[in-house]
């Protein structure tokens, strides 16, 4: 799933691509990643982008007073093309979403697809950002300077849940999924399942600063990549999520996972719960 930096790496690159140029032609395909119909897709034809940019985990592209604002969801992304073919794209069963044409000799543009058959993609069209759902109510930005290690405090204090939870909490902090979640907490050395209003003050200020610094270097490290290459330098990233049974890469412990109905914690043991294994089930609890 595309999280903050791979949608932060996304809106820099559209925006050293788009800036400037005209729509010439829109394809909206797959109706039902259309969340807006007014005004509707094809007004964004004859327009030129302003800019690109990020709110959370949604992408959002400046066309000059209007918004195409897209939530790529589990497993949607943005691909980039040189030399659009000049026949329209045919609705269907097959990943594409959306097309965007741009006015120019190299027939330049982007398409907007989702892999598998779980369709979550959002796409919407809007004259405010603000004006979707999502945007409306989001938290900080991990990544905005207001985001201190006192306001991140005082968003834990009251939290009852477990601090994984509140981290992937999108009104909470903006922009974190599942898998940065895991790799803060793993950085942080902190068990996923503690409750985050139990964190003491030197534990808060460590999160924090661990929240920041693992998202401002998976930015750094995606930086100037290609597009089709921003997924893959998200996996080699990752030292605990998605690779269970593997080794930590700290401390050599085998990696562990607790599985829920439609996602999954992965942690190590010896860094993060005291040697002790997380029970498989939704009402975890820790075993000795």
């Amino acid at each position: 799933m595309p999280e903050l930096p791979e949608v932060e790496s996304l809106s820099r690159f559209l925006a050293e691509h788009l800036v400037g140029r005209t729509v010439e032609r829109v394809y909206p395909l797959a109706v039902q990643a259309l969340k807006t119909y007014d005004p509707p897709f094809t007004a964004l034809e004859g327009g030129s982008f302003a800019g690109a940019t990020r709110h959370g985990k949604f992408l959002d592209l400046d066309a000059g007073g209007l918004h195409l604002v897209i939530h790529l969801a589990r497993a949607g992304w943005v691909r980039w093309k040189e030399g659009l073919p000049d026949a329209p794209p045919r609705p269907g069963k097959g990943p594409l979403a959306l097309r965007v044409r741009l006015a120019g000799a190299d027939a330049a543009g982007f398409d907007v697809t989702e892999a598998g058959t779980r369709k979550r993609l959002a796409v919407y069209l809007v004259r405010d950002p603000q004006e979707v759902p999502g945007i409306q109510r989001l938290g900080p930005d991990p990544l905005s300077p207001d985001f201190t290690a006192a306001a991140f405090t005082r968003l834990m204090k009251d939290e009852h849940r477990q601090v994984k939870g509140v981290l992937r909490d999108q009104g909470v902090i903006a922009g974190i999924g599942n898998a940065y979640a895991d790799e803060i907490l793993h950085a942080a050395r902190m068990s996923p399942f503690k409750p985050a209003a139990n964190l003491s003050a030197e534990e808060s200020a460590l999160l924090h600063d661990t929240v920041v610094t693992t998202l401002a270097e998976a930015v750094e490290r995606a930086r100037g990549l290609a597009l089709q290459d921003l997924k893959a330098e998200k996996k080699s990233g990752l030292r605990v999520h998605g690779r269970t049974g593997e080794a930590c890469p700290v401390c050599g412990d085998t990696v562990r996972e607790v599985s829920f109905s439609d996602w999954s914690t992965q942690y190590c043991p010896t860094c993060q719960t005291g040697g002790r294994i997380l029970a498989d089930r939704r009402m975890s609890r820790l075993l000795k």
